[in-house]
């Protein structure tokens, strides 16, 4: 839990707090997919699609974001809409949170933000679309995510559908592995591709039961490995896109955002937007699904965590 400081930026929703008070566990979720992954009113029909699926599973979801100079742990129906509507709301990673906080401007979290959120809010289980990773021509540009560095050193266990296949997944891969961030896999052996189910890439072990994923995660913590547990799960199969077809349409939207010179923190929003008109809208409709399975999995892996924080045994 936060520092008595850090706790004073925290404003719990109702329902998070009332599930917090009643032992039920929680499962923080990004409001970047909102603000800046899907185009209006399909981010907030998702967002609330999201949190139902969790809550029939017996969890209750914390969409987290920044609004009015202060941490949301869960969002209100009003607040979503503002947050897809807006336009405006700040990317904020773990550089932004300071600023972002101290002028009271709307934020919407990445998935390094919310892994910090969740962490001072208590929250074990944080579940998102595809990570950031090493993004194609590092080697000269040096642009790697944040998402990587806040797996390393923030102990929340990141439930995804891999990483963005827009990535150098390979090299995504050797940089968890040098910073010690264990990538477990769930529902085949290969670390997952976003739009499409296999990068091509083991992931470190695969552990289909929750039971057996909560069993690993607790393990880590409790010997005081600090740092977050990465658990891929792939996309539904009739949801999922051929690998060709992505990944020709991923390097034509890379060429024209180089053309334009579009760098930063703007070059996935500009991806992501690009390959959704490139394929008529497809990739929307395959982004939806992944995110919903991911929700699936990462609830009955926090029921999961619970148990066995419990001591119940085997989940």
């Amino acid at each position: 839990m936060a520092s008595h400081l850090a706790q004073s930026w925290l404003a719990f929703s109702g329902p998070v707090a009332a599930a917090r008070d009643a032992g039920r566990p929680l499962v923080a979720l990004e409001s970047t997919i909102i603000a800046h992954g899907m185009p209006y009113p399909e981010n907030v029909r998702t967002a609330r699609e999201v949190e139902a699926v969790i809550r029939g599973l017996g969890a209750e979801p914390a969409t987290i974001a920044l609004i009015d100079g202060r941490i949301r742990i869960g969002l209100s129906d009003d607040e979503l809409e503002r947050l897809g509507r807006s336009g405006k709301a700040h990317k904020v990673s773990r550089r932004d949170l300071p600023a972002v906080l101290a002028s009271g401007e709307l934020g919407a979290t990445t998935v390094a933000g919310t892994m910090i959120c969740a962490a001072l809010a208590g929250i074990e289980v944080f579940v998102t679309g595809g990570i950031g990773g090493v993004h194609r021509g590092a080697q000269e540009t040096f642009d790697i995510s944040a998402d990587l560095q806040e797996l390393a050193r923030t102990s929340v266990a990141v439930v995804c559908a891999g990483a963005k296949s827009i990535l150098d997944i390979g090299l995504t891969l050797e940089y968890l592995e040098t910073h010690g961030v264990p990538v477990l896999s769930c529902g085949q052996d290969n670390f997952a591709a976003f739009y499409t189910r296999d990068s091509g890439f083991r992931a470190d072990y695969r552990l289909d039961d929750p039971a057996g994923q909560a069993r690993f995660i607790r393990t880590k913590w409790d010997l005081g490995l600090a740092g977050g547990v990465l658990l891929s799960t792939p996309v539904p199969e009739a949801a999922a896109m051929p690998s060709a077809d992505i990944d020709a349409l991923t390097q034509q939207a890379l060429d024209e955002a180089r053309a334009q010179g579009i760098t930063g923190k703007a070059v996935t929003p500009f991806l992501l937007a690009r390959i959704k008109a490139l394929t008529g809208g497809r990739s929307l409709a395959t982004n939806i699904a992944l995110v919903k399975h991911n929700a699936e999995v990462g609830a009955r892996l926090a029921l999961a965590l619970a148990r066995a924080a419990r001591g119940a045994g085997p989940a």
